[in-house]
């Protein structure tokens, strides 16, 4: 009971405050690196690869995809929310109209005064009012919570709408990369087939043993296998992004996916700025969402402590009433009543307590999520620019080794053609050659999906200032 008494103390201090937006606690911060002009680049990042078919891809996307859809649906909600939160502010009036006729009883009622019958008729038209002042602020918490929560809503959706663009773009690159594969593994099984046919045919001469064209036989059977694995990743990526893409069911079982660059421009890597943009804070929707839903729980702290005290209520009434319908609308038929009602809570005060406990409860679980948001935030930015600046150095490394490793595999082919070495040094160059194009092709699309995680982290993807004219 005591910790009731404080509450209510505490309460009726801070209960005549106005109702105003809480700020977001204050984080150690890292400094910006990345300028304002820069920061513009990361609303539409994926047109730095200029790729025609890519940006089609994501423009489809972020207008059909089925769960940017369902964001649509929440946004809504929480509108709606917003709407009943104002109806608290205004007077709720209703309008009554009855028309009753009625006949007691001629055996239990007293005797009538000489004209007057046992049936009578009452005919009403009025208006009601019912206001209750919010003293206490406790409906403009409410409704501003509501706000907030609409806010949030909104900033889902463009969190949403960042990861789609993302994982179009991602989907894409590695389809792309996954086409380059499958380009390469049929030219290997069509110079392993000749390959084939060559020992074949010095086998069949006598000039080599049946190892060596079993060897190339085997080589040339685990190409077929791998473009049977690079065929079922290249029909995987194709059905991810026709789903992303919201097409319909038949589209997604059947889907055909434009290409844009060449296999070759697909090993091509832009620069985006490496570093960390000015406020990061402000370009990453879910870090607002998160400071929108804790100022959201802060509010709902208000609104529970205003049920502490009493609830006035302003009522009303006015109208006609007339036993004659003819005489409904004369003057003496007038009618009206004004009253001005309190209540204050006394025995559900544990009740209330709880409801405030809860609400901090809720604050203090938002509050520790925002730090875990932002700091969540700031670490996907570092590992992205580790990632970034590692996969670039990846990719030049592995081209100059497929340049060696070439170089390396015609010199093998001389020897073997002038005599001087056997067929298994021609397998082993091959096979050394075809795993070096691979990982090449890897690490351009390690690099290129690099800079698409690097663009997510850095909440590219949207426009703030579209946003904030958007409400």
């Amino acid at each position: 009971m005591k910790r009731t008494l404080i509450a209510v103390a505490v309460g009726a201090l801070v209960g005549g405050c106005a109702v105003t937006q809480p700020v977001p606690p204050t984080l150690d911060l890292p400094p910006a690196t990345v300028t304002d002009a820069q920061n513009a680049l990361l609303e539409r990042w994926w047109t730095a690869f200029d790729d025609p078919v890519l940006n089609a891809l994501v423009d489809e996307a972020l207008a059909n995809n089925l769960d940017l859809r369902v964001t649509l649906a929440r946004i809504e909600a929480a509108r709606s929310q917003v709407l009943l939160a104002q109806s608290n502010l205004v007077p709720s009036v209703n309008l009554l109209a009855n028309a009753n006729r009625n006949r007691i009883s001629g055996a239990t009622s007293p005797p009538q005064p000489p004209g007057t019958g046992l049936t009578s008729n009452d005919f009403g038209l009025s208006a009601s009012l019912s206001y209750e002042l919010d003293v206490w602020g406790k409906y403009r918490s409410g409704l501003l919570a509501s706000t907030n929560d609409l806010t949030a809503s909104r900033y889902y959706r463009e969190t949403v709408r960042i990861g789609v663009a993302a994982d179009v773009a991602s989907a894409y690159f590695r389809l792309r990369a996954a086409d380059a594969e499958l380009a390469l593994l049929q030219d290997t099984l069509r110079l392993r087939t000749e390959t084939v046919q060559l020992q074949r045919d010095r086998f069949d001469g006598g000039l080599i043993g049946e190892y060596d064209l079993r060897s190339a036989e085997a080589e040339r059977s685990a190409v077929v296998a791998d473009i049977a694995r690079a065929q079922k990743a290249i029909g995987l990526l194709e059905s991810a992004i026709a789903t992303l893409t919201g097409r319909t069911p038949r589209a997604v079982f059947a889907p055909d996916v434009a290409r844009g660059a060449s296999i070759e421009a697909a090993t091509a890597v832009p620069q985006l700025p490496a570093g960390l943009p000015s406020g990061l804070i402000e370009r990453r929707p879910d870090i607002r969402r998160s400071e929108s839903l804790l100022a959201a729980s802060d509010l709902r702290i208000q609104e529970a402590r205003a049920n502490y005290f009493p609830a006035l209520t302003l009522t009303g009434a006015y109208g006609v009433e007339s036993a004659v319908l003819s005489s409904l609308f004369t003057g003496p038929a007038g009618i009206w009543g004004l009253g001005l009602g309190l209540v204050q809570p006394l025995f559900g005060l544990k009740a209330i307590e709880s409801q405030v406990e809860l609400a901090s409860a809720r604050r203090d679980q938002v509050t520790v999520e925002y730090q875990q948001t932002v700091q969540t935030a700031f670490r996907e930015v570092h590992d992205a620019l580790v990632s970034h600046r590692s996969a670039r150095e990846a990719l030049a490394a592995e081209t100059e080794r497929r340049d060696q490793i070439r170089k390396a595999y015609e010199v093998a082919m001389l020897r073997y053609e002038a005599g001087r070495t056997s067929f298994l040094e021609v397998i082993d160059a091959q096979r050394t050659l075809l795993v070096a194009e691979t990982l090449r092709l890897g690490a351009a699309r390690d690099a290129k999906l690099s800079i698409v995680d690097f663009a997510k982290a850095l909440g590219g993807g949207w426009s703030p200032a579209e946003f904030a004219a958007a409400r």
